[in-house]
């Protein structure tokens, strides 16, 4: 199934520092009130890719434009959270760990429309707006493209493409993300007009943009970051800061990592070519080097340049053809197995390879295929709507690793972890 998860910073004590828990947002401890159909977890993930491509594409077609128009990317809880505290005294918050956005924020009283819990800024002694016309103030305006407007302090706005909308004060406050990693003066939006429909409490900002938390704590974790994302319901994962890998471990598989300055935002790797059981799939590499490859957290599957995705399912069925095949479901599956009869199934293997001779196998049962519902189970990949699109790596094909967003080192890791995160 798609499962998201939530990591928590209360009883965090015995835990190194820099290092939240992903706990599962459908399990038993989870703060969340619903959990939201198999359809509207797709309709929101092609809704997450088309934000990322109509940002891309509108760089790329008007070049008149200092800075594009930007529409933020879809925000909800299908993905993976994070418990911080804000504040002083503390008060916590499930927020959306995402590697496609820069600016963090917060819901914040009062706001008529939020669902989720809601920080109270009249109740914490660090709280500050940032100043008008202030450098750091122009910091919301790139990482978002929206101008900030004035009302005795900065405003922020990030409007996304469903219609959702955040819209507050940009300021400082204290931000715990362990009870030993402590941030005074993180820059943050406290939003007060909301539209979201969804019930955690904002977004932290993983992106490369100053404004992001990866920059913001630079100076103690070094502009290094990681995760590893659970297989199911039954493990925990993790969001790290700082190195805490051995960076010379010949565990960890680096590939190149660049990044755009126009689009900040983003995490670009060198995809050249596509392996199947061991074979290369006839895919030329300029079909992904010529509109560019990311990494992306909140993308649930992965979606690649239809010529290549046509390849790759064909050579996919071939394979599977021993097995009985079955309707999908409504969304942008179209190649699904019913597995109800079969009490052992082999399952294609698949390598994505890189540049620099770097080859990262995907896991067959979590990487490769995902479950929705009961004993069908489906092609976890997807085609974008045109050649030109650029080619998503999405969550699922990250599981069973930790990725290592090694910046100043201008490196991707991947260390094999299995399916538990150890």
């Amino acid at each position: 199934m798609f499962y998201g998860y939530i990591s928590t910073v209360s009883g965090f004590d015995n835990h190194p520092p820099g290092k939240l828990q992903l706990v599962d947002v459908n399990g038993p401890c989870s703060p969340l009130e619903t959990t939201p159909s198999l359809e509207k977890i797709l309709h929101q993930d092609k809704l997450r890719v088309r934000s990322i491509h109509s940002m891309i594409n509108k760089q790329d077609r008007d070049s008149k434009a200092k800075i594009p128009t930007r529409y933020g990317l879809p925000f909800k809880s299908e993905n993976y959270v994070v418990n911080i505290g804000v504040g002083t005294p503390n008060q916590n918050l499930w927020v959306t760990m995402d590697t496609g956005s820069s600016l963090s924020w917060i819901l914040c009283k009062p706001c008529p429309n939020c669902r989720g819990l809601t920080f109270s800024p009249s109740r914490s002694s660090s709280y500050s707006n940032i100043a008008c016309g202030s450098a750091d103030c122009s910091q919301a305006y790139s990482a978002t493209h929206h101008s900030p407007a004035c009302r005795d302090a900065c405003i922020y706005q990030t409007q996304y493409e469903d219609s959702d909308h955040s819209v507050g004060f940009f300021a400082r406050e204290t931000l715990r993300l362990t009870p030993s990693d402590v941030f005074p003066g993180f820059k943050l939006g406290c939003g007060h007009d909301v539209k979201l429909q969804d019930s955690t409490s904002g977004i932290l900002g993983l992106g490369s943009h100053p404004a992001s938390l990866v920059y913001q704590t630079a100076s103690k974790f070094g502009k290094v970051f990681s995760y590893c994302l659970p297989s199911s319901t039954r493990s925990n994962g993790f969001l790290a800061f700082g190195n805490q890998t051995d960076a010379t471990s010949r565990a960890v598989r680096y590939i190149r990592l660049t990044l755009n300055p126009q689009e900040p935002d983003l995490y670009y790797v060198p995809l050249i070519g596509i392996s199947l059981n061991g074979q290369r799939l006839a895919i030329p590499p300029p079909t992904f080097s010529n509109h560019g490859t990311i990494v992306d957290s909140g993308t649930i599957i992965s979606y690649l340049p239809p010529s290549a995705y046509r390849i790759l399912r064909n050579a996919f069925r071939a394979a599977m053809s021993g097995y009985p095949s079955a309707a999908p479901p409504q969304g942008v599956f179209d190649t699904c197995y019913d597995l109800s009869r079969n009490r052992t199934v082999t399952i294609p293997s698949i390598k994505l390879n890189f540049g620099g001779g770097i080859d990262i196998p995907l896991d067959q049962y979590s990487g490769v295929i995902t479950n929705v519902g009961a004993s069908k189970f489906c092609l976890a990949f997807s085609a974008n709507d045109d050649e030109e699109e650029t080619t998503i790596i999405g969550s699922i094909q990250q599981k069973t690793y930790e990725v290592i967003y090694d910046i100043p080192r201008g490196r991707l890791g991947f260390r094999s972890v299995g399916p538990t995160c150890n």
